[in-house]
């Protein structure tokens, strides 16, 4: 007979089932408390970030320092909260799991940058004005650059790895509503890393560059990106810089027809004369065809010394945007028949020049008259504030490439985007990326569009990496009878007048493998070559106006599939179209 009593072994389970349950319903209340607890912490931080920003902004940095402890108050409470063993536990719940994980990093992000840079940074800003960075019309104090370095360069090594960690979580496995706010987060820690690095490499290069022990000389390259080039455009003028003491000033201009082309080309790399023969090496214009800028900087700089006979410090080369960039500083400059404001630089260099004055020479004196001006009006009458505003908007659309002959510096810039290097792929992600090169001989590319986009996939078994490059001739239907002779080419190189013939290499990851290329759905003949560790495919389109075409090149192996890719390329006129597609194996 049994006593009504269950046999100890199942009351022993029915207990553990019992505890374990209310464990689990204890442990989900906790973390349901402390989630709502830390998403409060976390709005919080999002609300006195952006206060504080605007306080920056408007250069009321004491409101800014008294919000700043807010924010990594809040920050390290949102970092207590998601931090705990049980939270921790709940990372590994399917399905919901990676929310928690993703929540509890950015916590973290939040706490690294709010503890270890902003408060340095005010604190660095409340002794030096770091809006201007000490520049007053054509001179910047060098004096306070040396004491800022050290307290830079933490606070740079902090927003790098919270960078790092920022793009390291994975969006794509949380909920809509927290993707959504994780990549406003990495867009906000993108931008302060991008800033005060740029704030860091100036506190340590700006002091040698702009001659404290000694002076210094730089040639400054003029690009047009009417007429494409990897870097940007062609060179077309370039002029001399001094340095002194801080102070700044023009000592010299000159045409590209002051250097004709050369009997012998200069030493290139196998790559570059893979993909662009020996022009580089022949003709001053065509230097900036060469993508990685330590080569190019240096080959500049050795065509303005044989020409001139003058040992130079280093090379900037700059494309007409950072001119648009710039007006929006200085206000507007008059050059020739034409007065240019930031609206209208762009039309009178790109195009208006070519209809106002077909002969070549008379133009390179407009476009010397508008260097001219625009150097004087920066170094003389430019808010600094809004200069060094639009210095760093250009240099974040690399449009500024800086190389210097002094190896410390070039080693310096080399790791920077100043220094117009081939990027390197890293716990970030890999890179790919697109250059762009004209190949119609004219300045055609005023009316040209290109929207790119990538796509990360498996294919076949294998990590898949796609680029697409749609590339569009924009010029009006009766180009060849409306446009300047000097701008369509009117046929000298063998395109007809008003079509554009366009060189497009697409890179891959360092040392993934192209494995498929097409343009439009069909195979055509393509030059193949490497960059370094990087697979590089060269289609050569030409096109009429209103026509496009969609090149599709697809990477595998090494780096292939990684949803961290990012992309560079040529900076062209406008900013093109670029996407993150839905990846499809072909």
């Amino acid at each position: 007979m049994s006593d009504g009593r269950l046999p100890v072994r199942r009351r022993w389970i029915r207990w553990v089932i019992g505890a374990v349950v209310t464990l689990l319903i204890l442990a989900t209340g906790w973390v349901a408390i402390r989630g709502v607890s830390a998403v409060s912490e976390m709005q919080a931080v999002a609300s006195s970030a952006s206060q504080m920003r605007g306080f920056i902004a408007d250069g009321e940095l004491e409101r800014a320092e008294l919000v700043a402890p807010r924010v990594a108050q809040h920050a390290a409470s949102a970092h207590d909260l998601t931090s705990d063993p049980i939270w921790r536990g709940f990372e590994f719940v399917p399905w919901l799991g990676a929310n928690f994980t993703a929540v509890r990093e950015v916590a973290e992000v939040a706490d690294s940058v709010a503890t270890d840079a902003v408060a340095p940074v005010l604190e660095i800003a409340g002794g030096m004005d770091l809006a201007s960075f000490g520049f007053t019309g054509s001179k910047i104090d060098l004096a306070p650059l040396a004491e800022v370095e050290a307290p830079l360069a933490a606070a740079s090594a902090t927003l790098s790895a919270a960078e790092t960690q920022a793009q390291q979580i994975d969006v794509d496995a949380t909920l809509p509503p927290l993707a959504d706010a994780i990549r406003e987060m990495r867009d906000v820690v993108t931008e302060a890393a991008t800033v005060v690095g740029a704030l860091h490499g100036a506190s340590v290069l700006l002091p040698p560059m702009l001659g404290a022990d000694g002076p210094r000389t730089y040639v400054v390259a003029m690009q047009n990106n009417a007429e494409l080039r990897s870097d940007g455009g062609i060179v077309g003028s370039l002029a001399l810089l001094r340095a002194e003491g801080g102070t700044i000033s023009v000592v010299q201009q000159a045409s590209t027809a002051d250097f004709p082309p050369l009997d012998e080309p200069l030493p290139l790399s196998k790559s570059t004369v893979a993909l662009f023969a020996e022009g580089p090496g022949l003709y001053v214009q065509n230097i900036t065809s060469i993508p990685d800028f330590t080569e190019a900087g240096a080959m500049l700089a050795m065509r303005w010394e044989m020409q001139f006979g003058q040992k130079v410090d280093g090379v900037i080369a700059i494309d007409a945007v950072v001119a648009a960039h710039l007006l929006e500083a200085t206000g507007d400059i008059t050059f020739g028949p034409f007065t240019a404001n930031s609206e209208t630089i762009l039309s009178i260099l790109l195009s208006e020049v070519y209809a106002t004055f077909p002969d070549p020479v008379e133009q390179d004196a407009v476009f010397a008259q508008a260097a001219n001006e625009l150097f004087t009006a920066a170094l003389t009458r430019g808010d600094p504030q809004k200069l060094i505003g639009a210095f760093a908007v250009a240099a974040d659309e690399n449009r500024i490439r800086i190389w210097s002959a002094h190896t410390d510096e070039e080693t310096l810039l080399a790791a920077s985007t100043l220094g117009g290097t081939l990027p390197v792929d890293g716990p970030r992600g890999p890179y790919v990326g697109v250059l762009l090169n004209d190949a119609t001989g004219a300045k055609m590319d005023y009316y040209t569009e290109a929207s790119i986009s990538t796509a990360v996939g498996v294919c076949r078994g294998e990590p898949t990496t796609q680029v697409r490059v749609t590339w569009t001739n924009g010029a009006p239907a009766d180009a060849a009878q409306t446009l300047p002779v000097y701008v369509t080419g009117n046929g000298i190189f063998g395109v007809r007048a008003g079509s554009v013939r366009t060189m497009i290499a697409v890179y891959g990851p360092e040392g993934a493998n192209l494995r498929a290329t097409d343009r439009d759905n069909a195979e055509e003949g393509v030059q193949t070559t490497t960059l370094g560790t990087r697979s590089v495919v060269q289609h050569t389109v030409l096109l009429a106006p209103g026509e496009s075409t969609t090149i599709t090149v697809s990477f595998t192996g090494t780096g292939a599939g990684d949803r961290l890719t990012r992309l560079q390329y040529t900076p062209l006129i406008g900013t093109p179209d670029t996407t993150r597609a839905e990846f499809t194996c072909e």
